[in-house]
């Protein structure tokens, strides 16, 4: 009864984190022909296919939001109170295309982000400016995002890896395409990356 249980709550989260159109998308991510970005033997492959990912998805947004600069991004451009779910649906769908779908259509994914970015910038409530495509700020964003990942499937996870260097080495490969400056490769990086944002976080 307790596994049942566990599996109805599961599948009720992946439906509010994939969204309504998941089995659409699924089939044109999975689908489609060409070579992909990662092999199937990568680490990448392994923790986002986890369960876990539903609770770093959320840990990520609200790591992410401890920035000023890019809460008040999200606060200013975007629907999360009338739609909360919708924001970790998009994300949910850019971490599918590209850890999963073609390499063509990752990087379409990737361009496309990119192009959203270019039109949201502001200021935030302490006078500061701020654009999304900022490398600084988008650096923030995936350190949190690989971190959230991380670190919820490390205690979460079905079947943890003894070594997670390969997962943010293959996260770094996106962070190139996206234009991030020298994104961390090893989970030492990623440690020492994330505590160089500590200042700026409230």
């Amino acid at each position: 009864m307790l596994e049942a249980l566990r599996r109805q709550l599961s599948e009720s989260l992946f439906e509010k984190v994939a969204g309504p159109e998941r089995e659409k998308h699924a089939r044109r991510i999975h689908g489609a022909a060409g070579p992909r970005m990662f092999a199937d033997d990568r680490p990448i492959r392994h923790v986002h296919a986890d369960h876990a990912m539903f609770i770093g998805g959320l840990r990520a947004l609200l790591l992410q939001s401890l920035h000023p600069l890019a809460m008040a991004a999200v606060a200013q451009h975007s629907d999360y109170r009338t739609d909360p779910w919708g924001r970790l649906q998009r994300t949910s769908l850019f971490v599918g295309v590209t850890t999963y779908g073609t390499e063509k259509d990752a990087l379409k994914a990737v361009e496309r982000l990119g192009r959203v970015h270019q039109h949201i910038h502001g200021t935030a409530s302490d006078g500061r400016a701020y654009r999304a495509d900022d490398p600084h700020l988008l650096g923030w964003v995936h350190v949190a995002e690989v971190d959230s990942f991380l670190q919820c499937h490390r205690k979460y996870g079905e079947k943890p890896l003894d070594d997670y260097d390969e997962y943010v080495a293959d996260m770094a490969v996106i962070a190139d395409a996206m234009g991030i400056p020298d994104p961390p490769r090893t989970v030492a990086e990623l440690d020492s990356k994330l505590n160089s944002y500590r200042a700026e976080l409230k």
